[in-house]
This record gives C-alpha cells, sequence and structure tokens, in this order.
C-alpha cells in the first residue's frame, strides 16, 4: 500500500482516532481536522498531523485536504437529542461543513472520499433488516442532515470530480466513547452507571432493538470502502445485521462486568426509532465487509479499557 497522506475529520473523536490508528498502522500518512468540540487532544495518535479547525472555516477545510489522496469524513454532531435542541448548528456544521468539504476536495484533486452517513436516515419504516434501497424517511435534524450530506455526495461524484461512498452506521461502540456527554450513546452511559453501581437509565420499555457494531469492524469496512471499485456515488450499510433489544445489551453488559444489573425507566427519547438492524449484503458483495467482534467479545473489550481508563 503507498504511503501517501490521507485526511481523517473527526479524528480526534471516538471512531476517527480509531480510524487514524489503523491507517498509520498500514503505513499511511495520516492528517486530522478536527475542532476538539467533542474530540479529545488525548484521543490523536502519535505519528498523525493534527489541523485544529472547523468544517465551518473554508481556510482551515483548504489547508486540511491540501495533499491529500483519500479523505474519510467522519467529523459532525452526532447525536439526535442535540439535533433537536439546536437544528440551526446541526445543519451549519453536517451540512453546509459536509459541502464545504466535498467542493475543497474536488478543488484540491481528491481521489476519494467516505462519507460517514447514519442508519437514522431510514426513520420507523417497518421494513426490516433496513436495506439501501428503501426510501429513507428522517425523524430528526440529525437524520435529516446524513440525508442531506449522502446527496451531496453523490452531486460530488457526479460534478465535482472526487469519489464519493456513502456508509450508514448501526450504533458503533467500543473504547474511547464517552460518557459523559449529555448526548451520549447508551453503551458508554451504562457502562459508567456500573462502574458506580447505579441503576441503568431505560428509555421507553428497552425493547428497542439496535444492530451494535464494534469499532474495529467499522474501521476495517471504512478502509475497504476507501479502495473498492465501482462503489462510488453509492450508499452501503456497515453493521452485523443482528438486532439487539437494549435490555438484552444490559444483561450482558452486566454479565461481563460481573455485576447485576438494575434498570431504571425513563420516558421515550423524542426522535427515538424503535428498531433498526441491518442488511450488509451489498457491503459485503462490492468489498468484502463482514463483522468479526460479536457483541459479549466487543463489550468486554469495551469494559476493560473503561476500568484502565
Amino acid at each position: 500500500m503507498t504511503s501517501d497522506t490521507v485526511l481523517v475529520t473527526g479524528g480526534a473523536g471516538f471512531i476517527g482516532s480509531h480510524l487514524a490508528e489503523a491507517l498509520l498502522a498500514r503505513g499511511r500518512r495520516v492528517r486530522i481536522l478536527d475542532n476538539l468540540a467533542t474530540g479529545r487532544r488525548s484521543n490523536l495518535p502519535a505519528g498523525a498531523e493534527f489541523v485544529e479547525g472547523d468544517l465551518r472555516d473554508r481556510a482551515a477545510v483548504d489547508r486540511a485536504v491540501a495533499g491529500v489522496s483519500c479523505a474519510f469524513h467522519l467529523a459532525a454532531l452526532a447525536s439526535v437529542p442535540r439535533s433537536i435542541e439546536k437544528p440551526e448548528e446541526t445543519n451549519a456544521v453536517n451540512v453546509e461543513g459536509t459541502l464545504a468539504l466535498f467542493v475543497a476536495a474536488g478543488k484540491a484533486k481528491v481521489r476519494r472520499i467516505v462519507f460517514a452517513s447514519s442508519s437514522s436516515v431510514y426513520g420507523e419504516t417497518p421494513t426490516l433488516p433496513k436495506h439501501e434501497s428503501m426510501t429513507p424517511d428522517p425523524l430528526s435534524p440529525y437524520a435529516v442532515s446524513k440525508l442531506a450530506g449522502e446527496h451531496y455526495a453523490r452531486m460530488a461524484t457526479a460534478h465535482f470530480g472526487v469519489e464519493v461512498v456513502s456508509l450508514r452506521f448501526f450504533n458503533v461502540y467500543g473504547p474511547r466513547q464517552d460518557p459523559n456527554s449529555p448526548y451520549a450513546a447508551v453503551i458508554p452511559i451504562f457502562l459508567d452507571r456500573l462502574s458506580k453501581g447505579e441503576p441503568l437509565p431505560v428509555n421507553g420499555d428497552g425493547g428497542q432493538t439496535r444492530d451494535f457494531t464494534f469499532v474495529s469492524d467499522v474501521v476495517e469496512g471504512v478502509i475497504l470502502a476507501s479502495e473498492a471499485k465501482g462503489a462510488a456515488g453509492k450508499v452501503y450499510n456497515l453493521a452485523g445485521g443482528s438486532p439487539v433489544s437494549v435490555l438484552e445489551m444490559a444483561k450482558t453488559l452486566a454479565k461481563v462486568a460481573g455485576v447485576e444489573a438494575r434498570l431504571e425507566h425513563r420516558p421515550p427519547r423524542a426522535g427515538d426509532i424503535r428498531h433498526s438492524y441491518a442488511d450488509a449484503t451489498a457491503a459485503g458483495r462490492d468489498f468484502g465487509f463482514r463483522t468479526k467482534v460479536g457483541l459479549e467479545e466487543g463489550l468486554r473489550h469495551t469494559w476493560a479499557w473503561y476500568r484502565r481508563r
């Protein structure tokens, strides 16, 4: 593999930092663009070039894409509740910032961008599993922003001179996921509560299902998509295709932690989707994506990291 420079936007964040590490391990020169709004400087891997800047800052984006052959666009305000509270900020970062990156990348002759989209674009459509040919029905400003990014990805492929592949992530989890944000995902929140002997906050009855996907599997899929022939302008699901309820996940996590789970039921969360899991056939067919880490194994890795931290 060549050692040319690649860009990871959001590389100080949870998924982005794992991706940057994996790329460095493969001999790539890695540049990271992050404004540290949600990412952490401590997540930046040794050996990566760091550009501190915002997607809404055109000069910073231009610096970040200069001399880059491939970009991995993970930077976003990634929260459904936050998007409902702050829809304009979500749109500015996730839509306007994404478009700015695509335009700048085209001008800089970047060959390919892998864009991190979201399973939230499907909404509450009853068909399961979710497959890419379904008509999206986003239920939150965050989901709308990701769907807009997908549309701009197709436009960029057609008109801006850069190939963009969009990947719909499904409930990624693993080490470095922040439990302290008011918009934190369910697994890091549960980890934090278990470590303190506190009850686990469950929105609604806990019967909602999710396709929990370990971060190393997602990173592998992202890298495969960056190299896949014939994938430009297309959208792919990236997940294991195994639905697990929040209650099941809580029991598995408690087993891993060696404690008894006490549940604290709360009202359902606004914009939440009842059931979601993926048909990832297309990603397997077009670039060989397969998940390797099961839920219990992934939770063991995550719990071990949390205890060390």
